[in-house]
Parts: structure tokens; sequence; C-alpha cells
């Protein structure tokens, strides 16, 4: 059995300050399930595009903070594996099975994750195949066209690790994980980011220091950054009034954008 390295959801994966803003992007259906769709304005200028996988956390992808997120990222597809039971419908009903909740939401991911990665590939292989001019369509045919990246929040981190373990994903970012396993961590293929809470139940500072040891035994491409004066959730919930948070916030998402360009420019 593997040794954990992020611990179960905790009371701070379920506390959230609401962000505002309008979103941009669409709602569709994957593989049968229920898909944040956001997308750039303009085709990438190579003709090769980058679409990053959003695994969330327990507020789901449809949650305010998630689809800003996602519209930052632009070339961006979030699954609803809680297909549309995230956990703020239920924060303040007294009689609320938390418990219950998550291990129904647990079985729903693990069942429909695989699915729906292989239809995020079908279905973007189409598009940028539609996009193409003719003299294009035939090296669009033979070559690859599409770059794929993975972010995962929380409840989302086990899933990117998941696909980090095919051949599909280029690099891959998470941030406060929950519920990372040894196992999980030494599959993993591709160049990681974590960005990490200073004060963070299910990923604390002795957790950290073994997912470090790790990656430098199996000589991986990763980077760590730790932001202090935030907590668990930080990285899509904290709170923009407060500037501490809200620079951490937006610094997480600037960096885990510029991993991606760094490990798909060129390719």
């Amino acid at each position: 059995m593997s040794s954990t390295l992020a611990g179960p959801l905790t009371d701070h994966c379920f506390t959230s300050v609401a962000h505002s803003g309008t979103p941009r992007g669409k709602s569709i259906t994957i593989a049968g399930v229920p898909t944040y769709l956001s997308t750039p304005q303009a085709p990438a200028a190579s003709g090769v595009g980058t679409v990053i996988l959003y695994f969330s956390d327990v507020f789901g992808p449809f949650y305010i903070n998630a689809q800003l997120v996602q519209d930052y990222y632009a070339s961006q597809v979030g699954i609803d594996y809680f297909f549309g039971d995230p956990v703020h419908l239920h924060l303040n009903k007294p009689d609320f099975d938390r418990p219950t909740w998550r291990t129904k939401s647990v079985e729903q991911a693990r069942a429909s994750v695989p699915k729906w990665v292989d239809g995020v590939k079908e279905m973007f292989g189409m598009i940028l195949f539609s996009i193409r001019v003719m003299p294009k369509l035939y090296a669009a045919i033979i070559g690859t066209n599409v770059n794929y990246c993975a972010v995962g929040f929380c409840f989302g981190a086990p899933y990117v690790f998941q696909v980090a373990a095919t051949d599909m994903l280029s690099c891959a970012a998470v941030a406060h994980p929950t519920s990372l396993t040894e196992e999980l961590l030494r599959a993993s293929k591709v160049p990681l980011l974590f960005s990490c809470a200073e004060t963070d139940s299910a990923f604390p500072a002795s957790f950290r220091r073994q997912v470090e040891d790790i990656l430098v035994e199996k000589k991986a491409t990763y980077y760590f950054q730790i932001f202090s004066g935030v907590s668990h959730g930080f990285g899509t919930r904290g709170d923009p009034e407060v500037e501490t948070e809200r620079w951490a916030k937006e610094e997480c998402q600037r960096a885990m954008v510029g991993w991606f360009k760094r490990f798909t420019s060129g390719k």
C-alpha cells in the first residue's frame, strides 16, 4: 500500500469567499459529463493549440470563482464530476451529510474522469482540424496539433495525477492537493508544479517535504511555490479583499500559466 502524501478533505475545503466577475465560457457535455468550456478569442498563432484540463475543488467548475480562473487560462475544459451537485448547494443545510456526499462524489469522479479525458481528446482533435485551411489540413492530420496540460485544486488533484501517468500531458500543476498518494506521485511522467499554502492541514510541510524527496529521487522536473499568510483553498477561494490572499491567488494562477507555456512553447 502506498503512503499518503496529502490528507483527506478538511473543513478548509468547504469554505469560500465568492468572487465577482462575468464568466465568458459556456456549459457543454463531453462523454456524458457536464463540462465548462472557456476558449481564447483567437486561435493560436502557431496553429498548435493548448488545452488545459481543469479538475476542480468541491465547489465544481461552474462555481463563479472556478469559472473566472478557467477564463483566465482561456483554452480550458473543466469537468463537473459532481454532476450538478457541488458542495456549496448544501453548506447551509443543517442536515448535510458531508461524508456521504464525498463518497458519492469520489465514486462519480472515478467513473467519469477516464471517459471524459478520452472525449476531450476526440473533441479537440476534431475542433482543431475544422479550423485549418486546406493547405494545412494534411499536416494537421499527420502531426500533433494539441498540447494538453492539467491543473487540479484540492479534490481535483488526484485526477491530475491519474492523467499525468499517461502520455497525454506536457505538464501539470496542482494547488493545495488532497488525497495524494506516493503511488500516484511516482507514476507521474510530466513536469509538476505545486502551489502550496503555509497553513494546510491536508498538505502540511511534512507531506510537502516527502513529495520533494520523491521528486528528487525520481530526478523529476518540478517547482514548488509556498505562500505565507494563506491557508488551504487560497488558489481559488481566497478573499480578494485581503491583499495577501488576493496576491497569492493571482500569483498562483500566473505561475501556472507560465508553467504551461514553458512546456508547450515550440511543440
